[in-house]
């Protein structure tokens, strides 16, 4: 029980955190056939699949023989899903993205979920539980093919907000077609300011946007699960140190661990949240002048219209 506990304190307190690579190489051989991030990748996938198909299944409107309850979800866990899902579509997309939120609700409800799924399995130390489990404290990260945090990596964190990009950008030709696309750009300014005005926006469009996306995931994701696993690394200090030094280090790090732990529970809801709002936005914001106009004129069109009618 003792070796178990010191596996607590092997190595560096952040090697859940972190990718790992095996089946091929060393991280410094500069190539590798799989890593712990893929593996998680892999497994959101597969529980995105099968809980979204149990939750569906659940949400579904029933038989006519059940009456009214055929429309109520069978499930509370499933009922939570949908009140998420609803609350996103109603209050979140819908006054951006207006006509066009029902079609465009699949990719954002699965940008959420994948990404929140994804910070939810970087609060579980995988290999700490597997040390733990096989009793072997020198045990390589090698042997297990899933652990760390995706959304702690910058490439995934970088190709998740390319697909963003690629998608808000389709979004927008489809919406404004290449011509109009592109005259979005200029911001209706005049010819010498245009030029500088469309070079800039085209720069915010691939370059400057998907960067803020893939930076403040991140950011977000390394910070908190650093702090975690340091506060949590002092755990161990009971068993390698007299109880009156350990006992208190290590009661003050579960307790700061335990309110660390609430608080990125918040933060991988948030940070899901944060990336497909910024991407509801940027879709909505390629629109923008589009709805401003109709907006004006008719506001233009009821107030001439009020003019006349005081006239007669």
């Amino acid at each position: 029980m003792l070796f178990n506990f010191l596996t607590l304190a092997a190595g560096s307190p952040a090697d859940h955190v972190y990718n790992h690579v095996h089946l091929g190489g060393r991280s410094d051989d500069g190539w590798w056939l799989w890593s712990g991030n893929q593996g998680n990748l892999v497994l959101s996938m597969i529980i995105l699949i099968v809980v979204g198909w149990w939750v569906s299944s659940k949400i579904a409107t029933g038989p006519e023989g059940q009456g009214s309850s055929r429309y109520l979800t069978k499930n509370k866990f499933a009922h939570m899903i949908e009140v998420i899902c609803v609350y996103l579509r109603e209050e979140v997309a819908r006054p951006l993205l207006l006509d066009r939120t029902d079609k465009l609700m699949p990719f954002l409800w699965t940008i959420f979920f994948f990404i929140l799924v994804n910070n939810l399995l970087g609060l579980v130390p995988l290999l700490d539980l597997v040390h733990l489990i096989s009793g072997d404290a020198k045990a390589s990260h090698a042997t297990l093919f899933v652990g760390g945090t995706a959304t702690q990596n910058i490439w995934v964190t970088g190709v998740l907000a390319v697909i963003a990009a690629l998608f808000f950008n389709a979004v927008a030709i489809r919406r404004l077609g290449v011509g109009g696309y592109f005259g979005h750009m200029t911001a209706g300014a005049p010819f010498p300011a245009s030029i500088l005005i469309f070079f800039l926006e085209l720069a915010s469009q691939v370059i400057i946007k998907p960067f803020a996306l893939a930076l403040r995931l991140f950011a977000n994701m390394t910070a908190g699960h650093i702090l975690l696993a340091t506060l949590f690394s002092f755990a161990a200090a009971l068993v390698t140190q007299p109880f009156y030094i350990g006992g208190p280090v290590t009661v003050v790090s579960v307790v700061g661990g335990f309110g660390i732990m609430l608080l990125e529970l918040f933060v991988a809801f948030m940070q899901a949240f944060v990336f497909m709002f910024l991407v509801t936005v940027f879709i909505a914001l390629m629109d923008h002048h589009e709805h401003d106009h109709s907006h004006d004129h008719e506001h233009g069109h009821g107030h001439a219209q009020g003019h006349e009618h005081a006239h007669a």
